[in-house]
C-alpha cells in the first residue's frame, strides 16, 4: 500500500494541475471505485461536474481536492494499487482505468485526471469538510483548518508542521502493543506503513516487538527522528516502487527501494553489522530486522 512519501509525491504532482481547474466531465467506468462515496456513479458525476478545485491536500495516506465555495472536497484513497494519472484530453483509456475527470485549467488548458486501480481497493468520494480538532491546517497543501469527514479520525503525520511531539510520545508510551504495531496505528500517527516502520526501527536499533510502554522518552524521540529521516529521504527519491503499481502522476516510478536497509532484504547482510536480516510474520505481512542490532529486550 502506498505510504506517506508515495501519496505526497502524487499530491505534489496533482496540485499545479488541479488548482484553479474546473471539472467539465466525469466518467465512472467502475462503481467499485466509489466505495467511499455515499451516492452512486450518476450522483458522483452530476455533483462534481462544473465544480472548481482550489488545491490538493494530504493527511497521512489520504488526499483531497477542496472544492471552491463549498464545504466539500473530492476525497482520494489509493488503497493498495490506486494511481492518479495526468493525461492529455482524449488520451487512450488506461488498462485499469476506473474513473476519468476532464478538467479545463486557466493556464494549462484541457487535461484528464485518470484514477486507475488494478486491485480495486482504492476509492474516490465527494466528502464534507469538517473543522480540525486542534484548529490547525488540515494537512499538507492547505491552509484551511478543515479535513474531509472520513479523515477526521486520522492523526497528523510526523512531517506535519502541527504534529505534537509530546502528545505523540505520551500516546506511544501508554500502549502495551509492540512498537511497530503502534507506528502503524493511523490514530497515533499517520502515513507510516510496513516499509517505513521497518526502516525507521532498523535505524533506531529497536526490535519491532518491543512493548511501546517499555520505551523511554528518549527512545521514542530517537524513533521519531528516524521516522522523519526515512520519510524525508523517501520523498526526495520519489517514493518506493517494487512493481508498476506505484507511480507518480506522470507514470514514473520512485527509486527509494534501492536505499532500503531492512525491508524486503531477508537473508541479506545487515548494512551495519553484516548479520543476515530476518523476516517474521506480522499482521499478514512481515517484519524485517537485524537480530543483532535490534535485540529484543
Amino acid at each position: 500500500m502506498p505510504e506517506l512519501p508515495e501519496v505526497e509525491v502524487v499530491r505534489a504532482g496533482l496540485d499545479p494541475a488541479v488548482t484553479g481547474g474546473t471539472v467539465t466531465g466525469v466518467t465512472v467506468l467502475d462503481q467499485r471505485a466509489l466505495t467511499r462515496h455515499l451516492g452512486g456513479g450518476s450522483h458522483f458525476e452530476a455533483t462534481l461536474t462544473g465544480r472548481r478545485f482550489v488545491g490538493a491536500a494530504r493527511r497521512g495516506k489520504f488526499l483531497w481536492l477542496p472544492i471552491e465555495g463549498e464545504d466539500e472536497s473530492l476525497l482520494v484513497h489509493l488503497g493498495m494499487s490506486g494511481q492518479m494519472l495526468l493525461r492529455a484530453p482524449g488520451a487512450a483509456r488506461e488498462r485499469h482505468e476506473r474513473i476519468r475527470l476532464d478538467i479545463v485549467h486557466p493556464l494549462h488548458g484541457d487535461l484528464a485526471i485518470v484514477f486507475a486501480d488494478q486491485r480495486t481497493f482504492g476509492s474516490l468520494a465527494i466528502d464534507a469538510l469538517v473543522a480540525t480538532a486542534d484548529g490547525a491546517a488540515g494537512g499538507w497543501g492547505t491552509d484551511a483548518a478543515t479535513v474531509p469527514q472520513q479523515v477526521a479520525h486520522i492523526a497528523r503525520d510526523p512531517l506535519d508542521p502541527a504534529f505534537d511531539e509530546d502528545a505523540f510520545s505520551a500516546r506511544v508510551r501508554r500502549k502495551a502493543s509492540g512498537i511497530k504495531r503502534v507506528l502503524l496505528d493511523q490514530t497515533v500517527t499517520s502515513g507510516i506503513g510496513n516499509i517505513y516502520a521497518d526502516e525507521a526501527l532498523w535505524a533506531a536499533r529497536i526490535h519491532p516487538e518491543t512493548p511501546a510502554a517499555s520505551l523511554t522518552s528518549s527512545a521514542v524521540t530517537r524513533i521519531l527522528l528516524e521516522v522523519r529521516a526515512v520519510l524525508e529521504k523517501a520523498l526526495a527519491e520519489g517514493g518506493t516502487s517494487f512493481d508498476a503499481q506505484y507511480v507518480n502522476v506522470n507514470g514514473q516510478a520512485g527509486y527509494f527501494a534501492h536505499s532500503l536497509n531492512a525491508y524486503g532484504r531477508q537473508g541479506a547482510p545487515c548494512p551495519r553489522c553484516g548479520t543476515p536480516i530476518v523476516r517474521e510474520s506480522f499482521m499478514n505481512r512481515g517484519s524485517h530486522y537485524c537480530p543483532k542490532c535490534q535485540r529484543q529486550r
